[in-house]
């Protein structure tokens, strides 16, 4: 069979193949992982369809596909490799030789059941191939083959028409799975794209695929995640007119406060940072000014208000920029804003960030602060309209009610979409960030 770039769902187009986990002649099992592909979404695993062997591969690594373009050709287990117009002229097949149907299988012994749904995928993708504009992960469409449901037969009801894993197995509980449910609803659904995530093997890759090109310098190939990092960065500053606006604050109740209850993080098992405080000092000051957790459609030339916060955090890792985001942030204390930012950060780093922790952020923060340097202009995480850049914290002398006084003091740097919000409306959120940073008292009454 040929096997076709799958859509991966959330509106991909296309695909990077960053590593082949097969090579030609290699046998291979059904479902078993044959190669991972990233998108400007993320980087996934995509297994094989059927058992057998790979004949050939048509994608090598670095290339970049369309969705529904064939990628690898795998001989089936149990199938001659005849060539298509053999096939054509051979005598059909006795009744009993057929494949025998999932459903009609049923009643048969597990290991009959298993290749007899194989064969009949196999029959699918062969002359019925599932339309790619089906959006459903891969993951997805295995469970369908596994519950026997016919994906055609579905109506989507995850964000942008995605069939979920819920709607397959309610259609194979005789549910109706077209039924909105609260966590598709309109606000839920103004997902938006993402800094991709690769597994640490793609930064391998590029490694291995640098070579020299002369005496004193060595070119790798632009590929894998850096490529979607600067494709993101170059579509940001040629898309939004940035304008960037710092101001400091001083810090040095919040460090007594973290120093304070650092012990208590420790039993908890919490590490406790800044960035949660600074989080929760940011809310009020966005519920105030509103227009910062927006976000600009431009094909559609609208500005789209999020009434809901969900922060993204850059965080550096081995294989390059990622943004996993808190998810409604607002509505978290201290100690669990401290412990998904440790969660979703450690994920990043060791390549198993999923799809949902990169997706639907509204505002977000890039901590360098604990690098150094005094004070940063960070590029929007477009199409968002607005990005905190967290400073070091450094002890200076500072003029407290006339006198000379050690404070802990920090920059914040923001960077605003100035297409959407204004200088004015940039420097008065600062502000009010700056009145509960330097007394987080006051957020006991934000």
């Amino acid at each position: 069979m040929e096997f076709k770039l799958p859509d991966i769902g959330e509106g991909v187009h296309e695909g990077e193949i960053v590593k082949w986990l097969v090579k030609e002649g290699d046998a291979i099992a059904a479902d078993q992982p044959m190669v991972e592909v990233m998108t400007d979404k993320a980087t996934v695993e995509i297994p094989s369809p059927v058992a057998g062997t790979i004949a050939k591969i048509h994608a090598a690594d670095g290339v970049t596909i369309e969705v529904g373009k064939v990628i690898v050709s795998i001989a089936e287990k149990g199938k001659a490799a005849a060539a298509p117009a053999a096939e054509a002229k051979a005598p059909a097949a006795k009744p009993e030789s057929k494949p025998v149907p999932q459903r009609q299988a049923a009643k048969a012994p597990a290991h009959e059941e298993a290749e007899a749904a194989n064969e009949e995928t196999a029959r699918q993708s062969e002359s019925e191939p599932l339309p790619f504009e089906i959006l459903a992960t891969p993951a997805t469409r295995k469970l369908a083959r596994d519950l026997d449901v016919d994906l055609r037969q579905l109506k989507g009801t995850g964000t942008q028409g995605r069939i979920t894993k819920t709607d397959v197995q309610l259609a194979a509980e005789g549910v109706d799975a077209a039924t909105e449910r609260p966590s598709h609803s309109a606000a839920a659904s103004m997902s938006l794209s993402r800094t991709t995530t690769s597994s640490p093997s793609s930064q391998v890759a590029v490694r291995q695929a640098a070579f020299h090109g002369g005496e004193n310098e060595t070119r790798i190939p632009l590929r894998g995640i850096r490529k979607k990092i600067a494709e993101a960065m170059t579509r940001s500053k040629h898309t939004a007119a940035h304008f960037t606006y710092v101001e400091e604050v001083d810090m040095t109740e919040v460090v007594r406060l973290r120093k304070e209850a650092k012990g208590e993080g420790e039993k908890m098992g919490v590490k406790l940072t800044f960035l949660p405080f600074i989080i929760k000092a940011v809310v009020p000051a966005l519920k105030e000014f509103p227009m910062l957790n927006s976000s600009l459609d431009d094909d559609k030339q609208e500005i789209v208000m999020k009434n809901y916060f969900n922060f993204g955090i850059a965080t550096d890792t081995q294989n390059g920029l990622m943004v996993p985001v808190i998810k409604n942030a607002d509505r978290k204390t201290v100690w669990e804003l401290a412990d998904d930012i440790t969660t979703l950060s450690d994920r990043a780093r060791n390549g198993k960030s999923q799809m949902e922790d990169l997706k639907g952020g509204t505002f977000t923060f890039t901590n360098a602060g604990s690098i150094g340097g005094v004070f940063a202009t960070p590029v929007i995480n477009h199409p968002e309209v607005a990005i905190m850049g967290v400073n070091s914290i450094r002890k200076r002398p500072m003029v407290i009610d006339d006198k000379i006084e050690i404070r802990d003091m920090m920059y914040l740097s923001l960077s605003v979409d100035h297409r959407v919000v204004d200088g004015a409306d940039a420097a008065r959120f600062m502000n009010r960030v700056v009145f509960y940073l330097s007394n987080p008292m006051r957020l006991v009454f934000a």
